[in-house]
């Protein structure tokens, strides 16, 4: 009998799917990938739930895509009626516009070919630019968008962090991020401008470097790749005069030797979520998913005609 409803993960993801599973009292199965001389890749699905999760934090995404596509086709086939993807981090959101002729839109292709293939997609502070609604990218499914930051503030309230600092976001698509956070703990925040030369090349500019100076700044962003922007806007808060700098992230990206440099622009600490495997990891994520997937435990019978074979 087939079971009602069951997480399935990619290996990459595997110890925190089965915490999560676990949180929900739910079986697990490992989504099975072997990769031939040739770089082509076997997927291999356990028995599919009628309600089956697959779990898949899509840093370094493209083999990855590829994975959950094939395995969205063996669920399918071999009788999942619902398919939701819990993607913690969810690549390929950024670019929502073609800046220059004759370049894609990721967002529209990824949204559109995960929404053909699953009916709802979870994810956590996606890195969203002008899309305002997780929907927009992902027609027609279920999408939902969870903040990190309740995660984050409960974790520093029990820690524990000096009452004088400031929250400081490094440009101005993390005042979202930053003025939720600092509502959060009862502190004042501000948020830079940011001027890109490159992929890796930034200027910061504070609005008020005489607020940070003499203070203890936290400094919060949502996706930290590079590392650049950080690293900038470390160095010009400690050429403010600030006292202390930790920083916050939610998806941790960048290679863990990148800590070094941080280190050296005046970081003191660098801590992230658990989106992304990574040893800055501090604040686990589980028990915000898991609150997220406990709908998914009612659907006993689809409301609609699966998609995919028959």
């Amino acid at each position: 009998m087939m079971k009602p409803v069951a997480i399935q993960y990619l290996p990459s993801s595997a110890a925190e799917a089965r915490r999560i599973a676990a949180r929900l009292g739910l079986e697990t199965d490992e989504i099975a990938i072997h990769t031939f001389p040739d770089g082509e890749i076997r997927v291999g699905v356990g028995p599919p739930a009628s309600v089956t999760i697959v779990f898949a934090s899509l840093d370094r995404p493209n083999d990855k895509l590829l994975a959950l596509l094939f395995a969205a086709e063996a669920l399918r086939r071999g009788g999942a009626r619902r398919l939701a993807l819990v993607a913690p981090y969810l690549c390929y959101m950024r670019q929502d516009a073609a800046f220059q002729p004759g370049e894609a839109i990721s967002q529209r292709v990824i949204g559109s070919l995960l929404a053909s293939a699953f009916d709802r997609i979870v994810t956590v502070d996606a890195h969203l630019h002008r899309t305002t609604d997780i929907r927009e990218a992902f027609p027609n499914i279920d999408a939902d968008n969870l903040s990190a930051m309740p995660v984050i503030a409960d974790a520093l309230r029990m820690t524990g962090f000096d009452p004088a600092t400031i929250v400081v976001g490094p440009d101005s698509e993390s005042e979202i991020w930053v003025s939720d956070l600092a509502g959060r703990l009862g502190l004042p925040h501000l948020a830079a401008r940011k001027i890109r030369r490159g992929d890796r090349s930034v200027e910061i500019d504070l609005p008020d470097p005489k607020a940070v100076a003499g203070r203890s700044i936290l400094l919060v962003d949502d996706l930290v790749s590079s590392g650049g922007t950080l690293t900038a806007c470390a160095r010009a808060l400690t050429a403010a005069g600030a006292k202390t700098i930790d920083a916050v992230v939610t998806h941790a990206l960048f290679p863990p030797a990148t800590m070094d440099a941080f280190a050296r622009a005046g970081i003191r600490s660098v801590r992230s979520t658990s989106s992304v495997l990574h040893p800055s990891n501090a604040f686990a994520l589980d028990a915000l998913l898991a609150a997220a997937l406990q709908n998914e435990l009612g659907w006993a019978e689809p409301k609609e005609s699966p998609k995919g074979l028959s």
